[in-house]
């Protein structure tokens, strides 16, 4: 259980730059692991996430362009930020989010990089404090303050938006004279016409990422026909069922195991991108699914050797991107709470997400900061810019989206009927309104 749930944790954040998973120890090996503060240094924000602070000869992109905010916020306000991590590779048996969680309810930090779920527990807990009073909170985009708002608390906001999408092999569509699919039926006649030319697997799948059709078909209407406050209230409050709302995606999932265009046994066992990226690469298969930064990064689909489009996934209103938003957020029992607030306000500015998106190229919270994407990205961007999307992270509901969804479509890949996964919801959704 530790493995899988380690992988998942890496997984969610990989997007943003901080895949790793880490394990609790006892005292003495944590004092050994973090960095120590000087009592001489002055003013200190102690962050708690998955990274090291790099070191200046760093190849590490990410890592650097976070860095280069950090430096930011310690020249500006005269303090110094130390990062207290641990390293995946040495600590296995808990995961990053059950870290965090422990050490936020016993506020042994001041600034947190959170997972999805965890921002949604701890907000609900009370433990993150209210950022909407932040300058930068007035810039932010409308998906980050609805997928990060708990209560009517804005409690973590990112220094990206993390979008999925469809990554396809548009020279293998082109040969068979195939459209780009709009709608779950244009992907099934595609992935028949593939199957009938000899693709044996016409969708390359891992066991973390399938649920991104999911959420495409299940949501398209929630968060974008005009009532979505009053559809998440009613699944709240039970009046609606999130199992309805689900079936006809987990439905599609089976009809695409049963036709035989996504292997279940393989994509049960795939790691992302590891499992199935060769064979797409190698264009035997024409269909993956990865993250925004996926197409940007060589190691990924950054150099395919192809014609590649990234696309939103197929639903009732067309390509749906998938966008799910981790978040950095303060402890509402920090002590020193004015210097963390001052340090988000400079890592969060409009300045720092420049350096941050532009050497990332990736899409930023704020509004007000646009970066130029690379052409095979322009299809999930264009969609975005129109504010065309559904979220797989919402801490406004009150059933935890991503991580349980990605669950419950390993249970169809491992044999579980379509009933049976919206069984899962229910009690899920029962578990969540016995709380209330």
């Amino acid at each position: 259980m530790g493995k899988k749930l380690v992988r998942l944790a890496m997984l969610f954040l990989a997007a943003a730059f901080v895949s790793v998973a880490v394990a609790c120890v006892g005292d003495d090996e944590l004092d050994k692991n973090l960095i120590r503060k000087d009592e001489n240094s002055g003013k200190v924000v102690n962050l708690f996430g998955p990274m090291e602070k790099s070191d200046p000869d760093s190849e590490n992109v990410a890592r650097s362009a976070f860095d280069q905010t950090v430096m930011l916020a310690e020249e500006q306000l005269g303090l110094t930020v130390e990062y207290r991590t641990y390293t995946a590779e040495n600590y296995q048996e808990k995961t990053y989010d059950e870290v965090t969680l422990d050490r936020a309810r016993n506020n042994m930090d001041d600034l947190y990089l959170l997972n999805p779920d965890t921002i949604q527990i701890l907000g609900e807990e009370g433990r993150l404090l209210d950022l909407s009073d932040l300058d930068v909170a007035k810039n932010l985009r409308e998906v980050v303050k609805i997928a990060n708002t708990v209560d009517g608390k804005l409690v973590a906001i990112p220094q990206e938006v993390v979008v999925n999408g469809m990554f396809v092999n548009q020279d293998m569509f082109d040969a068979y004279d195939l459209e780009l699919p709009e709608t779950p039926e244009d992907l099934l006649e595609c992935c028949k016409v593939f199957k009938e030319n000899g693709i044996r697997v016409p969708i390359g799948a891992n066991r973390w990422w399938l649920e991104n059709f999911v959420f495409a078909q299940a949501y398209a209407d929630l968060y974008n026909g005009g009532n979505t406050e009053a559809e998440i209230e009613a699944l709240n409050h039970g009046e609606s069922k999130y199992s309805d709302y689900m079936r006809p995606g987990f439905e599609f999932l089976q009809e695409l195991i049963d036709q035989g265009y996504i292997d279940a046994k393989a994509a049960y066992t795939y790691e992302a991108i590891d499992g199935e990226g060769p064979d797409f690469l190698a264009q035997k298969t024409p269909i993956v699914m990865a993250y925004w930064g996926a197409a940007n990064t060589d190691t990924a689909y950054g150099d395919p050797g192809f014609n590649m489009k990234v696309i939103g996934f197929p639903s009732s209103r067309g390509q749906m991107p998938v966008v799910s938003v981790t978040g950095y957020g303060i402890s509402a029992e920090a002590e020193n709470r004015k210097d963390v607030k001052d340090t988000l306000e400079v890592i969060l500015s409009d300045e720092a997400l420049q350096i941050y998106s532009e050497t990332n190229k990736v899409i930023s919270p704020s509004k007000n900061v646009e970066v130029d994407c690379i052409p095979a990205l322009e299809p999930l961007n264009s969609k975005i810019e129109e504010n065309v999307y559904v979220l797989g992270s919402n801490a406004g509901m009150n059933v935890e989206q991503w991580g349980n969804t990605c669950l419950i479509v390993r249970e169809l890949l491992s044999g579980a009927t379509v009933d049976e996964c919206m069984a899962s919801f229910d009690k899920l959704q029962e578990e969540a309104l016995a709380k209330e």
